[in-house]
């Protein structure tokens, strides 16, 4: 916490490397465990690794102790395969449970890195394919949670049409009543 009992700015990168590393580690072990080992390698400096590039950080407000926060990663775009990428986009939201909102949003720009050459490297087609399957994924959950909206706000319009809308309906303005 700094001076003002905030949390630190610097914690939020915090957050988002951990939560980072988890998501990759999730490929291996849940999503794509045929590659196991190779979505392992990815947070060493074996082989090939992930280096970040940028990591920029927009602050929504001074999140305070105590609080107990979600961090979610995405796909920020679909990669392509000819040529394959060497770098990716992750939009990262740091998510206060106390106050029910986005305390913080980062964009992560990563690197793939050759340790083993010393330069950065194509992404190899176990990720391409694990990352293709994971845009089409996050494509049909947000068509499924805009569909969700869209009853939602039509469930809305009609209770009002139905309650608001009526001839003989009076709005109460909560003033005291004379006797």
């Amino acid at each position: 916490m700094d001076s003002f009992q905030h949390v630190n700015n610097v914690n939020y990168y915090r957050y988002a490397e951990s939560a980072r590393v988890n998501w990759i580690t999730n490929f291996a072990v849940h999503v794509d465990p045929g590659h196991h080992r190779q979505w392992r390698e990815l947070m060493t400096p074996r082989s090939t690794g992930l280096i970040m590039r940028s990591l920029k950080a927009d602050f929504k407000f001074p999140m305070v102790y105590p609080d107990r926060i979600s961090v979610y990663h995405k796909l920020r775009a679909r990669s392509e395969r000819n040529p394959a990428p060497s770098s990716f986009y992750l939009d990262c939201i740091v998510l206060s449970h106390r106050h029910r909102r986005i305390a913080c949003r980062l964009q992560e720009d990563i690197v793939l890195y050759d340790y083993k050459k010393a330069g950065k490297t194509s992404m190899p087609d176990f990720m391409l394919d694990m990352f293709e399957k994971t845009w089409e994924l996050q494509q049909q959950e947000m068509l499924r949670a805009r569909m969700r909206i869209f009853e939602l706000h039509g469930a809305v319009v009609q209770l009002e049409a139905e309650t608001w809308n009526r001839p003989d309906a009076v709005e109460d303005m909560g003033a005291a009543k004379a006797t």
